[in-house]
C-alpha cells in the first residue's frame, strides 16, 4: 500500500503543468494547438493565484523574477514601472500582487520552464512534448 501512496506521489512531482489565463485569447489558442494526448495540469492564475512556493519554482528554474515579469501588462504602464528601478524583491512582490505581471502562458515541462508566447517559445514547448 505505501508503495502505491509514494508512486502517486512521484507521478505528482512530475507532473508537466501550464500557468495560464482563461480570459486570454492568446492562452486559449496556444492550449487548443497543445497535443492532446499530453497530460497537463491546468493552472489558471486568476481563479487560483500562484502561492510563494511556485513562484519560488519558478524563479530556480528560470534564473530570476524578472525573467517571468510581463512588462506588457496595462498595469506596468499605467502605474509607470518602466521609469522605476525595479528590484527581483520588486518584480516577486508585483507578480504575487496581481496575476497580470506573469509573462504567460509559462509551462514547467520535465522540469524545465518555458515563459510567454513568443514564436520560438512555443516551438520549444512543442519540441519538449515529443
Amino acid at each position: 500500500m505505501s508503495n502505491e501512496f509514494s508512486l502517486h506521489k512521484e507521478i505528482a512531482i512530475y507532473m508537466d503543468i501550464i500557468y495560464y489565463l482563461a480570459s486570454c485569447d492568446t492562452c486559449r489558442k496556444i492550449i487548443k494547438s497543445l497535443p492532446k494526448e499530453h497530460d497537463f495540469k491546468f493552472h489558471d492564475i486568476k481563479q487560483d493565484p500562484i502561492t510563494v512556493a511556485e513562484l519560488e519554482k519558478m524563479r530556480e528554474l528560470s534564473g530570476s523574477y524578472e525573467a517571468l515579469f510581463s512588462k506588457k501588462a496595462q498595469l506596468y504602464k499605467s502605474m509607470d514601472l518602466k521609469n522605476k528601478s525595479l528590484t527581483e524583491e520588486d518584480y516577486k512582490k508585483y507578480i504575487l500582487e496581481h496575476y497580470t505581471f506573469l509573462s504567460r502562458p509559462v509551462f514547467i515541462i520535465k522540469d524545465k520552464i518555458y515563459i510567454g508566447n513568443t514564436q520560438q517559445n512555443m516551438l520549444q514547448v512543442m519540441k519538449a512534448l515529443v
